[in-house]
This record gives structure tokens, C-alpha cells and sequence, in this order.
């Protein structure tokens, strides 16, 4: 029923209330829960001051902080659990990660830290629910 449950973090609160929503759920059915970052490399940052490029590594280290940050605290105790770090467009490799490993439910925060914090839901949020082949849960 569901095996694979997503879900996608920003390292917001809102991700924090996805993912112990998951988690619950994951305990009902026996099923593996996944935690994913996705950042997207910007190009670069140029001003009149400075510039510079994000590398690889800094995406490496910032997921290593939004998965450490959205888990504090939370009990995954009893549920198969993987986190996983990938560059990209978070929107694009989240319904990436729903093709290739096969995931039955999608859980999101409804807001994230995107360019309009506090919007009625989240840009990534909208773009999932409408192109993923399967069940997308939003949490408030």
C-alpha cells in the first residue's frame, strides 16, 4: 500500500510537522521513509562588492545542516529511515525521486524558506502536487 514515503525538506518548521506526519504514517503501514534535501546550484552571486560561486561541497554541507536540523528532536525510531542530499531544482528532483525510487506518498510542508516566505503555499509545494503520479500530503 505504501511502501515509500517522501519526505522533502527545506529545514523549516513546516518540514519539521511534514516529517513527523511521516512518520506516524510510516509506523501504521510499515513503511520506509526518505528525507530529502535538494538545493540548486546558483550559478553565481555577483555584486558591485564581491562575487562567488557556490561549489559543490557547500551544498554538501548545507544539507548536511537542513538534514540535522529537521530531525532534532524527532524520534525515527521503528521506521526504516534514509536521508539523502542531491543538487538540483528541489521541485524537479523530488518528482525525479518519485520515479526513480518508486515512492507511494509524498509529505511537504505547505511553506518553505523560498523567495516569498509566508505565501499561501509554497512554490515547490505547488509544482509537486500538480505534476507527481503520486499521493502529495501538505502539512500545515
Amino acid at each position: 500500500m505504501l511502501k515509500k514515503i517522501l519526505v522533502a525538506t527545506d529545514a523549516s518548521e513546516y518540514s519539521r510537522r511534514a516529517l513527523k506526519t511521516a512518520l506516524e504514517i510510516a509506523r501504521k503501514f510499515n513503511s520506509e521513509v526518505e528525507l530529502l534535501f535538494a538545493m540548486q546550484i546558483p550559478l553565481a552571486y555577483d555584486s558591485s562588492v564581491y562575487s562567488y560561486v557556490i561549489s559543490p561541497e557547500q551544498i554538501q554541507y548545507e544539507g548536511d545542516i537542513a538534514l540535522k536540523h529537521t530531525l532534532d528532536g524527532i524520534d525515527i525510531s521503528g521506521v526504516t529511515f534514509t536521508k539523502k542530499k542531491i543538487q538540483g531544482k528541489p521541485a524537479n528532483v523530488i518528482l525525479k525521486e518519485i520515479e526513480d525510487e518508486k515512492i507511494d506518498l509524498v509529505v511537504m510542508g505547505s511553506h518553505g524558506y523560498g523567495t516569498v516566505a509566508g505565501s499561501l503555499l509554497g512554490s515547490v509545494s505547488q509544482h509537486v502536487i500538480h505534476k507527481a503520479k503520486c499521493s502529495v500530503l501538505i502539512v500545515k
